[in-house]
């Protein structure tokens, strides 16, 4: 079995209609919407601060200039690294064999799960022209939260909740639910299919060769 990009996995789940607009929501690693007034609370804030930034990467006219394109990708990798806990969704992603890994292992995981979200919508993110989110509402429960939100794009509001964790009083986004979908979970299910019939370090391989071609020219 080979490793999908979420936005592929959710295809076999929605209509081509839908998922062209799943796509824009799928720009949930880089938040790069247009806010619009919300309920606020300390993860929704947490969340707004995130959009707001990378929101003004996407839209700085002399990041898209000839020449930018390296730098300008790495500030929006490293807004979404401060929010983001790769770490966390890594091993939520793998679930139990997480717990037999060395930490060079881990080390290695994470890196390459994170290459791996990264390069499947970074592009879409740098080129989005902006559309809408509209903030529902904020549950929080202890040192969990899960701000809800609305993308607006064209006639289709597609449902897109963010899973945060207080993590040294800052909230951290370990999980992304696209129109009832997580993200986590769904990496999740194709990872334990490739270790049923396979190996962690046949499942890393095919990690690095995902990243390898995706970086290719």
């Amino acid at each position: 079995m080979e490793i999908e990009g979420s936005a592929a996995a959710l295809a076999k789940r929605w209509s081509w209609g839908r998922l062209a607009s799943g796509v824009v929501c799928l720009l949930l690693l880089l938040g790069g919407v247009a806010v619009q007034p919300a309920v606020a609370g300390e993860a929704t804030e947490a969340m707004r601060s995130t959009i707001d930034e990378t929101l003004k990467i996407v839209k700085d006219k002399d990041l898209k200039q000839p020449g930018k394109a390296e730098e300008r990708r790495r500030r929006l990798e490293q807004v979404v690294g401060d929010r983001f806990d790769y770490q966390e969704m890594s091993r939520r992603a793998l679930g139990a064999p997480w717990n037999e890994l060395t930490d060079k292992d881990k080390e290695e995981f994470v890196a390459l799960f994170r290459k791996l979200l990264i390069n499947s919508y970074a592009d879409k993110i740098e080129s989005y022209s902006g559309e809408g989110v509209q903030y529902i509402n904020e549950r929080t429960e202890k040192d969990y939260a899960e701000v809800r939100t609305k993308v607006l794009t064209g006639k289709v509001e597609i449902p897109l909740d963010y899973r945060l964790l207080n993590k040294g009083a800052d909230w951290r986004v370990y999980d992304v639910v696209v129109d009832g979908v997580s993200l986590v979970n769904n990496y999740r299910g194709q990872f334990s299919k490739i270790l049923r019939s396979s190996t962690f370090a046949d499942l890393v391989d095919q990690l690095r060769k995902k990243s390898d071609k995706t970086n290719a020219p």
